[in-house]
């Protein structure tokens, strides 16, 4: 075939250089401007597909993975489908660990990319035989010809988001960003991206998200690593029970904790007020921005620009479901999908 500029030869070429979008009539009475960096626009839906393509190219430069070997991951969901993809695109075996708190519609968009999946308790320390770290771990060792990516101990992690999110929310804001909002978990996007920001212009506020029940927060602020402070929530992709050797804490100025509630409520105004689908992950985000400008975090002439990691397609049967919802005690009227009835037109 000729080639032709405007026609890629796979998926993967479409990686990266997602579009920013103001966010309008939800931030009309916040002090600032605020724009959301749109990873969910990346072909496999979110900011992960920047880490597995990069990890897995640098692997076959390497050396380390050749034709027919096997791709071993731990993962909440995102980063899997990621590196499913690429392995069914690139001719590579896939093995996933999952948390059992992955959405089901995430589990099951793992197996149609054709991944096989263990299914892990998430509820168990992380050193657990039964944790997705430990049932990926001995994985990697039984299986002959194996990979483990290992996302939170990979610095590789934080290189693709320093060599591609960082130039681009750079060159996207002109220069002008004042402030990153990312969600925290392995922390590659946000070392990453910082790092790169922040040789541009030191003066950039970084800003972490945190998840109840996540021990990142108390660790950044105290060097502690404190198990008292870990307990289940519901939002995937963000916090951690353990400390990723890929977060730059000291590149991060501070932290924000939100709720699974509160989480939950903001993505469902994401897509009602911006038309934007929204990740239970990036509900998480503009949750953060919201308690920011509560507390007066920005002024008028700052440029913030927030992370929305991922896609609501992910989400379906938890934060879009008004069944779940009401399951989880976050159910109210203010946040109801839709008020009308379903209409069916029968014969």
């Amino acid at each position: 075939m000729k080639k032709n500029k405007n026609v890629v030869n796979n998926l993967l070429e479409l990686v990266g250089n997602t579009p920013m979008v103001k966010i309008n009539k939800l931030t009309k009475d916040f002090a600032g401007t605020f724009l959301a960096k749109l990873e969910s626009a990346n072909p496999g839906h979110s900011s992960k597909d920047r880490i597995a393509l990069h990890i897995v190219e640098s692997a076959e430069r390497k050396g380390i993975l050749k034709p027919g070997d096997t791709i071993i991951e731990t993962t909440s969901g995102n980063t899997g489908f990621s590196l499913a993809m690429v392995s069914l695109i690139k001719g590579y075996q896939c093995i996933l660990a999952v948390s059992s708190k992955s959405s089901t519609d995430k589990i099951d968009m793992l197996r149609a990319m054709g991944a096989k999946v263990y299914v892990c308790p998430a509820n168990v320390a992380a050193d657990d035989p039964r944790s997705y770290y430990e049932v990926a771990k001995r994985l990697h060792s039984e299986i002959k010809g194996s990979i483990y990516i290992n996302q939170y101990f990979n610095d590789l992690n934080a290189e693709a988001h320093y060599e591609t999110t960082g130039p681009e929310i750079w060159r996207q804001s002109n220069g002008k960003i004042t402030h990153l909002v990312v969600c925290s978990g392995t922390g590659g996007t946000i070392s990453g991206t910082a790092r790169f920001l922040k040789e541009k212009n030191p003066k950039i506020k970084i800003i972490g998200v945190d998840a109840y029940g996540s021990v990142l927060k108390k660790y950044h602020e105290t060097g502690e690593f404190d198990e008292n402070e870990i307990y289940p929530y519901r939002i995937e992709g963000l916090g951690k029970n353990l400390i990723p050797s890929v977060t730059d804490f000291e590149i991060i100025d501070k932290y924000v904790k939100v709720s699974d509630e509160d989480s939950a409520h903001s993505a469902r105004e994401i897509v009602k007020n911006e038309g934007i689908f929204a990740g239970y992950t990036s509900g998480a985000a503009f949750q953060a921005v919201k308690q920011l400008s509560q507390e007066n975090e920005f002024k008028d002439s700052d440029l913030v620009v927030v992370i929305f990691p991922d896609h609501g397609s992910r989400y379906l049967s938890k934060i879009y479901s008004d069944k779940w919802m009401e399951n989880q005690g976050f159910s109210d009227s203010k946040h109801e999908i839709n008020n009308n009835d379903i209409q069916y037109i029968r014969k």
